[in-house]
């Protein structure tokens, strides 16, 4: 668009950072793998909710708000989801059950995703409202030769696609080396993947000219995809762990049943995320969810409020791996302490912040180019309309809902840190701390306890 920067998006499917062009600038389209909703979400769930966030805001800024249209599906179909739904629902046609369960912890997720500052998408179907739309998909991968049916499933045969394993770099070969022959002796070839299998009486299904069954994985996100942004779209983005076998699996899909060149132009993938320096797992005891990090003390004794945890996922670039700790939330929250809180505006973004997420989303360079424009607005209030519009394409402004518990919180951190250079006879960094805040209109007021006899401070808001 006239005025706008050039976007730069890293492309997984080429391996290069290259400049974005939409195929239709009044409709930008985007395709997000979104949650299996069985439980709650974990804090490595966050990662791309927030990610894509940031990108669809981006797209908004430059294309308009109204020429972009973003889907994240809601995955409802899965094992998981019929046993909890067994377990907790026994008297329901098990249909019924499991819409149950999936409605409790989708509301759940779209509660987090909201309290991370994340914007709804525009649209977010669920897989079981698709189920039409993925029987002929795959009617029409077994009419051109693509898919095949063996022992009550349905199969996509590998070799019928020339370059299969073009997205994560594999060829079949590779993967026929470590695959459970034995197991899977109904396949043409090991790699084959399914399709649909047919359901037995403790398992959802639905009726098709193949049986009562349910469908694969892949073939879900194919189907709605294509409902909502065409057989080709813009971009697909996901974490890194889905490039295989999952976005793998829905580009040969759409591509032979659509016979086309690709499903989506630019495919975009965030890196892992561990938890202070280990893989997070049950087992290792260091499993968290959104939910526990917003309302429980579980993560480092406390809560944690969203617009603390979205920005301390923005200090990573978003093809890295990030290392989530308690160091790195402190950090996030001590910078947020020193950035004015105020109104969305109807200003324009600076410049260097928009530069920086068109750079493949520069979001180290974006909050420190809003980091630099905070410490001048609060010098220089005419700034301050410019630095709102800023801090909001990152997501990083709290709502006005939200301003008084989050600035409660980060004035709290930073009284504590106060007190306790006080106590190491740092005076020059805790008088430092105190001017910040009075600059921000915050008074403390140090008094002693009646009890102990400790130094305790209060504060107030004074503008």
């Amino acid at each position: 668009m006239a005025g706008q920067p050039i976007l730069k998006l890293y492309n997984t499917l080429t391996r290069e950072k290259a400049a974005f062009t939409p195929i239709d600038p009044t409709n930008v389209r985007m395709y997000v793998c979104g949650p299996t909703v069985y439980d709650y979400a974990h804090i490595g769930n966050a990662r791309p909710a927030i990610v894509f966030d940031v990108l669809f805001r981006l797209l908004r800024h430059v294309y308009g708000e109204n020429h972009v249209t973003y889907a994240r599906n809601i995955t409802d179909v899965d094992d998981k989801i019929n046993a909890r739904a067994l377990r907790d629902h026994p008297g329901l046609p098990l249909n019924e059950a499991i819409r149950l369960v999936t409605e409790k912890t989708e509301t759940q997720y779209l509660q987090d995703a909201k309290a991370l500052g994340c914007l709804d998408p525009t649209v977010q179907p669920r897989a079981t409202e698709n189920i039409a739309g993925m029987i002929e998909i795959i009617e029409r991968l077994i009419a051109k030769g693509h898919a095949y049916q063996a022992e009550g499933e349905v199969l996509f045969d590998t070799r019928s696609m020339a370059d299969y394993g073009r997205l994560s770099n594999r060829n079949l070969e590779d993967q026929q080396a470590g695959a459970r022959v034995a197991v899977d002796a109904h396949k043409k070839n090991p790699g084959d993947f399914v399709l649909w299998k047919l359901s037995s009486d403790s398992e959802p299904g639905w009726e098709s000219p193949w049986g009562r069954g349910r469908p694969g994985w892949h073939i879900e996100c194919s189907a709605m995809s294509e409902r909502y942004l065409g057989e080709v779209f813009d971009i697909h983005g996901g974490g890194l762990d889905l490039i295989f076998p999952h976005h793998e699996n829905e580009i040969a899909q759409s591509r032979c049943a659509h016979g086309t060149d690709v499903m989506a132009n630019v495919w975009m993938h965030n890196g892992f995320l561990q938890v202070e320096g280990r893989k997070m797992s049950k087992s290792e005891g260091n499993f968290v969810t959104i939910y526990e990090l917003l309302h429980t003390e579980k993560f480092g004794g406390r809560k944690w409020p969203g617009e603390v945890l979205r920005l301390a996922m923005l200090m990573t670039h978003y093809r890295e791996p990030i290392d989530f700790s308690i160091k790195r939330l402190e950090e996030a929250e001590r910078l947020l302490a020193k950035w004015p809180v105020v109104k969305e505006s109807g200003a324009a973004p600076d410049a260097t912040v928009v530069n920086a997420l068109a750079d493949d989303l520069n979001t180290v360079a974006a909050v420190q180019a809003l980091h630099a424009l905070a410490q001048a607005a609060n010098a220089e209030p005419a700034l301050l309309a410019t630095y709102a519009a800023s801090a909001a394409l990152l997501g990083v402004r709290p709502k006005e809902t939200e301003v008084d518990e989050a600035l409660a919180s980060a004035v709290d951190a930073l009284v504590a840190m106060r007190l306790e250079m006080l106590k190491a006879k740092n005076f020059a960094e805790a008088d430092k701390i105190r001017e910040e805040l009075a600059a921000k209109g915050i008074q403390l007021k140090d008094g002693k306890d009646a009890a102990t006899g400790e130094r305790v401070t209060t504060w107030e808001v004074k503008r």
